[in-house]
């Protein structure tokens, strides 16, 4: 009897991390490893735009501590023309499961005379999220925080991931998606609102239709929106167009070239 009621609770326990960590997959539908995206970054200077510099993201299937994983990234290079004026270098790593659940974060952010490491750890065992997250700064200082989550949480890479594969055919504008958003210093509620459809035209010269979705985090009691980015209206529901409201200004990120995309795009304006 005693090694049955230790039997069922080592099955109770296991049941319980692997419940949450279902919660936290999700099928995708959108990319395939190969995919590499470029863009023509453009910031906003006393009310004139200027081409700011180039940025990039690809998605590679990989391994991160011996399992099958995505591993993104996203890269922001500034001219020099526009590094008399703020330098932007900006790198962002993700890595996450194969049904893309969030394993790990860095963004590395060189943005004026601030430079931070922000990283996040995911370990789904115990039952619950545990979450590391360690921010270091260009002093050398450096912060660390642990908590444990009984929800899923994510970071501003992983969470792009999976918004790719949202089916929004029954949305309407005004539709939110609310989610806890973690960086290198904490974690705060954030939102995915659907503000309708609109056709871009991106840096290739080509149109899309296009979905256009806002983010918007919720700092010391306020909401403010992260990023403005438009989607194509097909399955693989790639960014065409980003625009970013920086702690420095605002800048716009405009597609320039796609390849290794999984479907066919169908949002194309012929």
């Amino acid at each position: 009897m005693k090694h049955l009621r230790i039997f069922i609770f080592i099955s109770a326990l296991s049941l319980a991390c692997t419940t949450l960590q279902a919660q936290c997959r999700f099928r995708n539908t959108a990319f395939k490893s190969g995919e590499f995206l470029s863009y023509n970054l453009y910031f906003n200077w006393k009310f004139v735009w200027v081409k700011a510099g180039t940025a990039s993201m690809s998605i590679v299937q990989s391994k991160y501590k011996g399992q099958d994983a995505y591993r993104a990234s996203l890269t922001t290079r500034g001219n020099e023309k526009v590094d008399n004026m703020f330098v932007l270098r900006d790198t962002l790593l993700c890595y996450s499961t194969t049904d893309l659940a969030p394993l790990y974060y860095r963004k590395g952010a060189l943005e004026g005379k601030r430079y931070t490491v922000d990283e996040v750890w995911y370990d789904y065992t115990g039952g619950n999220i545990n979450i590391t997250q360690s921010r270091l700064h260009r002093s050398g200082k450096k912060d660390v925080r642990k908590f444990v989550s009984d929800e899923c949480v994510y970071d501003m890479m992983n969470i792009f991931l999976r918004a790719r594969s949202f089916n929004p055919a029954n949305w309407k504008k005004g539709y939110v998606v609310n989610f806890p958003i973690a960086d290198g210093n904490g974690t705060n509620p954030a939102q995915l609102k659907f503000e309708g459809k609109k056709t871009i035209k991106a840096d290739n010269g080509v149109k899309y239709k296009c979905l256009e979705l806002s983010y918007v985090e919720k700092e010391k009691g306020k909401w403010r929106e992260i990023a403005h980015f438009f989607v194509t209206d097909d399955d693989n529901h790639i960014p065409i167009r980003l625009d970013m409201y920086l702690k420095f200004g605002s800048a716009k990120a405009f597609l320039t070239n796609m390849t290794g995309i999984r479907s066919n795009i169908s949002s194309k304006v012929k």
